[in-house]
């Protein structure tokens, strides 16, 4: 099972993407604007609050301490459905490639939920790279582990509120190749109102934004 600590640590980087997707129209010179939404001396971070509405999770807010600018994430370019993108909150420079699912469905058909999320993310000062991580838009059901399915291949994903990561890290770097080379991936889960869902991402694009965000984060 993935450490706490190591959940613990990735929940700033998805903070920062809900602000990276709250981009105004004008910055996103390269594309699109999206409409919402990824390690010092290792601080401990408190766990997410409980949400009073797990199918309709609110968007999270940037990190706590993370004031001015420095939080902001900068557009590095967009690449097919992906879009690259680096943030320094507070004060420690992550890069990370962010995209929306393609399709999503829920079942029961549907059930209300927030938008849903999957980037890979690295952190230099921490070492990290290509971390495979998901904002589903609602609260997991607890003790429940995410798929994610690529290829013919499944992997588990360890959840926490409305986040999910990689179960077993050592598959990580396996998964992120098959990443680059896929046409689309498929996330299924369960929310903790018991609604199931089923989000697909294509995978356009991201060997190109992988290979911008390493520029920026080596």
């Amino acid at each position: 099972m993935k450490s706490d600590l190591r959940v613990t640590l990735g929940l700033p980087l998805l903070l920062v993407a809900a602000v990276a997707f709250a981009l105004p129209a004008a910055a996103q010179q390269a594309g699109p604007a999206p409409a919402a939404t990824p390690k010092p001396k290792k601080p401990a971070r408190p766990k997410p609050e409980q949400k009073p509405e797990p199918d309709q999770a609110a968007a999270p807010a940037a990190p706590p301490g993370a004031g001015g600018n420095e939080a902001q994430p900068s557009l590095l370019g967009m690449f097919g459905e992906w879009g690259a993108y680096t943030a320094s909150p507070g004060g420690k420079k992550v890069c990370f490639a962010l995209a929306k699912p393609a399709k999503s469905e829920t079942s029961p058909p549907g059930r209300p939920r927030d938008p849903a999320y999957l980037f890979v993310s690295s952190r230099p000062a921490e070492k990290v790279k290509d971390e495979v991580s998901l904002i589903i838009g609602y609260g997991f059901k607890q003790n429940t582990d995410a798929t994610l399915e690529l290829g013919g291949a499944n992997y588990a994903m360890y959840t926490q509120a409305d986040g999910a990561w990689v179960k077993n890290a050592a598959e990580e770097g396996k998964l992120v190749e098959a990443m680059r080379k896929g046409g689309d991936l498929t996330i299924k889960g369960t929310s903790s109102r018991g609604t199931g869902t089923t989000d697909v991402f294509s995978l356009k694009g991201l060997a190109q934004a992988l290979d911008k965000v390493g520029e920026e984060c080596r």
